[in-house]
């Protein structure tokens, strides 16, 4: 019984390695942000490249549209835009949903900041932020600088969180 149940250990585990060495890694403070091209709920093209040198850039990935915590942190980020752009920083979301499905999402809570589809999970993939298994990101939060490498990430599920730290990191770069 003993064997049986280790033998399982090791091929779900096995299982699990193999599955979640596909995926990018999560890239680090200090790291160059990887270049990503999208679509917003308008259709809008949006290149990461062309807001380099011009704006800060809190890129943030959440599950889904219209889901509680989700809906917080996305009317979080809402309430805060203001003194966000203040510091020359532009709030972008992206997720799998479809542009119609962003499109209801923003109306509904009158979100002020563009939300990115990403249907085939280019961009999710490319920050290493996909739920193993599921056509999901996780809640992950980059604040990239001027210089287009990122200064801040927080990878937590709390949506409280990532507003406190975004915050700490925007000031941080204000101090420079």
């Amino acid at each position: 019984m003993k064997t049986n149940c280790f033998a399982s250990l090791l091929v779900a585990g096995s299982i699990l390695f193999s599955t979640t060495a596909t995926y990018a890694a999560v890239p680090k403070a200090g790291d160059t942000a990887p270049l990503f091209t999208g679509q917003d709920q308008d259709g809008k093209t949006v290149k990461l490249g062309s807001l380099i040198g011009k704006k800060i850039v809190l890129l943030y990935f959440y599950p889904k549209d219209n889901t509680p915590g989700c809906t917080k942190e996305a009317c979080g980020f809402r309430d805060r835009l203001g003194g966000l752009q203040t510091n020359n920083v532009e709030v972008i979301g992206v997720s799998f949903d479809s542009a119609e499905s962003h499109q209801k999402f923003i109306a509904q809570y009158k979100l002020n900041f563009r939300l990115l589809s990403d249907p085939d999970g280019k961009i999710v993939d490319a920050y290493g932020v996909q739920v193993v298994g599921r056509k999901m990101a996780r809640r992950v939060s980059f604040l990239i600088g001027l210089d287009g490498k990122i200064v801040h990430v927080t990878d937590s599920g709390n949506p409280d969180l990532h507003f406190n730290e975004m915050k700490n990191a925007i000031a941080g770069l204000k101090k420079k």
